[in-house]
């Protein structure tokens, strides 16, 4: 039975929204060559979502050109507005967004592991109502956070954890009642992935697995396209993987002498140490630095300790490539971007020694800010689905 001309508009309505959401503004013609639709179809659906607020004019495909055709049509950014924060032990960064993601206002603020939980959550929620207030936004639609720990795939909510602040679990709860948006909460590590995939390093790929190598680590596994979350939520838990040269088994409540011990940013500080790099107790951001400046050194202690390095990364990435053969490694996060490719190269290496399944090892390109991208990335497609939908 053909469809009623109700519903065959609504298909084409959200057929061009969507198009505009994924490629940003198009002109008439390029609607219609994208959809198929034919000229006075496409006509009549622009007019109808311009007259609903959706679409506008943002401009011209060509000052060569004149007519209707020309004129460029783009989602209306300001239907609604957006925040994105990056949960993380030490303090939280945010930003407020219109809905194609610009980002209008972004702010930061430091907590101490001593703070009363009740004390940072309310510091928290007021930094995010001023930061919005001066971006000149009076309601926020949908909130994306980013946070460490296991994400219940059933409830969305923050699993607990003694190895993370009650205050982490309290924030999404009170965001929700005390601004009264859509809060939606993800792993930071798959949000790097999925900031990644869209913005990143794995723009073209459709299986991968990004190591996030920072303060701490993990991994998120995309296959086929989907992000992999697990029964628990807890894939890409890597630093309960037993390797060796830990001296010991991780176990049910820590990871210690698990590959957490060889990656971490204390264990990247400890070896760079052996190798006369650094002096003792230096903060653990210092090993961020000493990776970066022994991926631009050349010949001496600082290569080889590049290499000891690589080696011990290259044993995690074996043991998830063995299992799940994604063809590609993204090494993401602040180890992984201040290695960059003399980093990434050397893993390859290491890891082709291991393993019989090719696979391409990336270096990250956005970083620790990769977490807080993808916070927005999810809040947006999330904002864009719930307010474009005629």
């Amino acid at each position: 039975m053909p469809a009623s001309p109700s519903t065959a508009r609504a298909i084409n309505d959200r057929l061009a929204l969507r198009l505009l959401q994924e490629e940003g503004p198009l002109t008439a013609g390029q609607l219609k060559e994208r959809t198929g639709l034919s000229r006075p179809t496409v006509a009549d659906l622009v007019e109808r979502l311009a007259a609903a607020g959706f679409i506008q004019v943002v401009g011209e495909a060509g000052a060569q050109r004149r007519g209707p055709n020309a004129r460029l049509y783009g989602l209306v950014a300001d239907r609604a507005h957006l925040a994105a924060l990056d949960v993380r032990t030490e303090g939280v960064r945010l930003v407020v967004a219109d809905l194609l993601g610009a980002v209008l206002a972004e702010a930061s603020l430091s907590v101490d592991t001593r703070e009363a939980t009740g004390a940072a959550v309310e510091r928290t929620i007021a930094l995010l109502e001023r930061t919005a207030k001066e971006a000149g936004v009076e309601r926020l639609h949908t909130i994306g956070v980013g946070a460490p720990g296991l994400v219940d795939p059933v409830t969305g909510a923050l699993r607990d954890s003694t190895k993370l602040p009650e205050w982490h679990r309290r924030l999404v709860p009170a965001l929700q009642e005390r601004l009264g948006a859509r809060v939606l909460v993800e792993n930071e590590t798959n949000l790097a992935a999925l900031a990644e995939r869209r913005d990143g390093v794995a723009r073209d790929r459709d299986t991968f697995v990004l190591l996030w190598l920072g303060l701490g680590i993990g991994a998120a596994v995309v296959l086929d396209g989907v992000l992999r979350r697990g029964a628990s939520g807890g894939t890409g838990e890597v630093g309960f993987l037993p390797v060796p040269g830990t001296g010991g088994l991780p176990s049910a409540t820590g990871c210690d002498g698990g590959f957490h011990d060889l990656a971490w940013a204390g264990a990247v500080l400890s070896l760079a140490g052996e190798y006369g790099l650094v002096g003792a107790a230096e903060p653990l951001e210092r090993a961020f630095d000493v990776v970066r400046e022994a991926a631009g050194a050349s010949g001496g202690a600082a290569e080889e300790f590049l290499d000891a390095l690589a080696g011990r990364l290259a044993i995690g990435a074996a043991a998830v490539v063995a299992v799940l053969d994604p063809g590609c490694v993204v090494l993401a996060g602040e180890v992984g971007r201040a290695g960059g490719d003399a980093l990434a190269r050397r893993v390859a290496v290491r890891l082709a020694a291991m393993s019989p399944l090719v696979t391409e090892v990336r270096a990250g390109i956005l970083g620790g800010g990769a977490v807080l991208s993808g916070a927005l990335v999810t809040a947006r497609e999330a904002a864009q689905e719930a307010v474009y939908s005629p």
